[in-house]
């Protein structure tokens, strides 16, 4: 037997089913274009680029799933990575739940990544596989916050000022990125756990978190931000040209 063969299996699931209302009307988030190419093309590549990655799963939005297959079906990917598209669900949560349902049964490690997140480097995707595949059930990667972060009281109506309650410790802070890895049943059950509370959750790290699993951090990435407003597509079409211009990517 082959050490390949004795390699956990990792796959990536991409829920892509968001509409992305901040970034302002047009085509859902996954969907809109950096240097002329969809973001979720640039995220399936990010994953796809990490030689431990043997499948992609797209979440795609339910009404345009069909369309989501035809964009990817003609995408040039290494030979030992496969891609598969999956109608979403109304939530983020749900979406990532189809998309384990969708998972082989020989997958052990997965990844969880944002869409808009595209530009993730492959040394943080394969950092976090690494560290799932030595033992941690849940690996997100993540970088130290250079603001002062203020907890406040929220105002609901947003049209006064908002009181200060607590100051964090900006050292024991920091920001999340994606892919978030997982041991498959350790993320398995964290979904089924939290669906039986009837709650929901935006972060998959957070469901495992509930189950009193540990959650481990490895280094992130400044490229691996996350595209959310018209300002962050300015910033990731200047990453990519940087790129093309260094690297000729």
């Amino acid at each position: 037997m082959s050490d390949e063969s004795l390699t956990p299996r990792t796959a990536a699931v991409i829920p892509a089913a968001g509409r992305g209302v901040r970034l302002g009307p047009g085509a859902p988030k996954a969907l809109r274009t950096l240097n002329g190419t969809p973001m979720l093309v640039h995220a399936v590549r990010a994953m796809a680029a990490s030689r431990a990655v043997r499948l992609v799963v797209v979440v795609a939005p339910p009404e345009d799933a069909t369309g989501v297959k035809s964009l990817l079906a003609d995408l040039t990917l290494p030979d030992r990575t496969d891609v598969v598209v999956v109608p979403g669900g109304a939530t983020r949560q749900e979406s990532v739940r189809l998309g384990l349902d969708a998972l082989p049964d020989d997958i052990t490690v997965v990844l969880v990544h944002d869409a808009a997140r595209p530009l993730v480097p492959v040394d943080t995707v394969d950092s976090v596989i690494e560290a799932v595949r030595d033992g941690a059930p849940a690996v997100v990667p993540a970088l130290p916050l250079a603001d002062t972060v203020k907890e406040v009281e929220p105002n609901p109506a947003g049209d006064a000022p908002e009181p200060v309650v607590a100051t964090p410790e900006r050292a024991r802070l920091r920001a999340v990125q994606t892919p978030q890895g997982f041991d498959r049943a350790t993320l398995v059950a964290a979904h089924r756990a939290v669906e039986a509370d009837g709650e929901g959750a935006t972060d998959c790290a957070g469901l495992v978190e509930r189950l009193g699993e540990p959650v481990v951090v490895v280094p992130g990435h400044e490229e691996a931000f996350k595209v959310t407003r018209p300002l962050d597509l300015v910033l990731a079409e200047a990453v990519l040209a940087r790129r093309r211009a260094n690297d000729g990517f």
